[in-house]
C-alpha cells in the first residue's frame, strides 16, 4: 500500500499562500502524499512581490529526476515555471518519465499584480507543455494572453478555449473569476465534447483570494491522483476551492490579500 502521490512544479512563496506551499497544504488536506521540484524563489507577502530568482536549470531537473526514480507519481501540476530554461527542462523531463494526469496551471501574474514569467517563457510552456497537458487552468487574464483574444463574456470564454484546446492539450479550465458579474462560472472544455461541464458558484465578498490557482489545480491533481476522471476531478476541487475561500473570507492573515483556509475539509470532518 502507498499513499496517492502529486507532484508539483512550482515556485516558493514567502508568505505561504500560494506556489509550493499552498500546493503542498492542499494536497495533504485532501488525503494526497505531496513532493515537490521549486521552480523560482519569491520574496513576497501578502501585498505584493519584492523580487523573484530563478532555480538552475540543472537543479530543477535534479530535483523531479531524484523524485520520480523513487516515487510512483499518479499526477502532477505546474505552476510558475520561470524563464524557458526551465520549461524545456520540465518538458524533457516529463516525456523522459511518461507522466499521466498533468495539470498545468499557466502562473504569470501574481494576485498583487507582479508578472512571475519572462516573455519567451510564454511561447515554451505553449509549445512544450500544452501537448502533453491532461488540462490546462487558465483565467482570464491568463487566458487572454494565450488566446490574443479579449474576455468579457462567457461567450469569449468559449472561443478563447478553443484556441487553446488547439496546442494540443486534452482539456482546458476557463476560471470565470474576473467576469464583472454577481457569479463566477468555470467552463470546463474537454476534447471530443461538444458542451463543457459547467461550474457555477456565488462569488464571496473577500480580499483572500492569494493563492486560489495554485490550490484548485493542486486539488484537481489530488482527486485525479485518487482516480476521478476529469469532470469529477474537477466538480470536486472546484466544491473544495469554494469552500476554502467560504472558510478563510473573513481572516486578516497580512494586509493584503490573504490566504484561503486551505485545512477546510478536515476542519469541517
Amino acid at each position: 500500500m502507498r499513499y496517492s502521490t502529486v507532484l508539483t512544479i512550482a515556485g516558493s512563496d514567502s508568505c505561504g499562500g500560494a506556489g509550493i506551499q499552498a500546493d503542498i497544504k492542499t494536497i495533504s488536506a485532501l488525503g494526497g502524499y505531496a513532493c515537490s521540484a521549486i521552480t523560482a524563489l519569491t520574496a513576497q507577502n501578502t501585498q505584493g512581490v519584492r523580487s523573484v530568482q530563478g532555480c538552475d536549470a540543472k537543479v530543477l531537473g535534479d530535483q523531479i529526476d531524484a523524485v520520480l526514480e523513487d516515487l510512483t507519481i499518479d499526477a502532477l501540476k505546474s505552476g510558475m515555471l520561470f524563464s524557458k530554461q526551465l520549461v524545456e527542462v520540465v518538458a524533457d523531463r516529463l516525456q523522459k518519465h511518461r507522466l499521466k494526469n498533468y495539470v498545468l496551471d499557466p502562473v504569470m501574474i501574481s494576485t498583487s499584480g507582479s508578472r512571475l514569467i519572462e516573455e519567451d517563457a510564454i511561447a515554451a510552456v505553449k509549445s512544450l507543455l500544452f501537448p502533453i497537458a491532461t488540462m490546462v487552468t487558465p483565467n482570464i487574464p491568463e487566458a487572454e494572453v494565450l488566446s490574443g483574444l479579449k474576455i468579457g463574456t462567457p461567450e469569449d470564454m468559449a472561443k478563447a478555449a478553443n484556441i487553446i484546446m488547439q496546442t494540443g492539450c486534452q482539456s482546458v479550465l476557463m476560471k470565470g473569476g474576473h467576469l464583472e458579474t454577481e457569479e463566477s462560472v468555470d467552463l470546463l472544455y474537454i476534447k471530443g465534447e461538444s458542451d463543457p461541464l459547467i461550474l457555477p458558484s456565488k462569488k464571496i465578498d473577500t480580499r483572500n483570494t492569494h493563492g486560489t490557482g495554485c490550490t484548485l489545480s493542486a486539488a484537481i491533481a489530488t482527486f485525479l491522483a485518487h482516480g476521478e476522471d476529469l469532470k469529477s476531478a474537477t466538480t470536486k476541487a472546484h466544491t473544495y476551492l469554494h469552500n476554502a475561500i467560504a472558510e478563510g473570507k473573513d481572516m486578516e492573515q497580512g494586509h493584503g490579500h490573504g490566504p484561503v483556509r486551505h485545512l477546510v475539509m478536515q476542519t469541517k470532518n
